[in-house]
């Protein structure tokens, strides 16, 4: 099975390229964009705000504890890398955050 271009790595080293859109309604996953998974994010983009709503909304999506997700870099930047210290496989991730995956 082939990764889309928003993620890569192992089960338990996962990196995910993130287009973070704040100031959302609510927080939902917006398909791909430019090789990111896009994410609209219902949190302004002021005081780290988006990115403890982003590090909630993965936590929650992919039901691991929010220690297991960390900020890797962009902290004040629309595009950001986290990385996912969690054993799951390439299959669950993906039907936890792509809403068109279908394996």
């Amino acid at each position: 099975m082939s990764l889309p271009v928003w993620l890569e790595g192992a089960p338990g080293a996962w990196r995910l390229r993130i287009a973070a859109q704040p100031g959302a309604a609510r927080t939902q996953v917006g398909g791909e964009f430019d090789g990111c998974l896009r994410l609209r994010i219902a949190a302004p983009p002021v005081d780290g705000r988006a990115n403890t709503e982003i590090i909630r909304f993965l936590a929650e999506r992919l039901q691991v504890p929010r220690r297991a997700i960390r900020l890797l870099s962009g902290a004040g930047s629309r595009r950001k890398r986290f990385a996912v210290e969690a054993a799951l496989d390439a299959a669950a991730l993906r039907r936890a955050l792509d809403p068109d995956y279908q394996g």
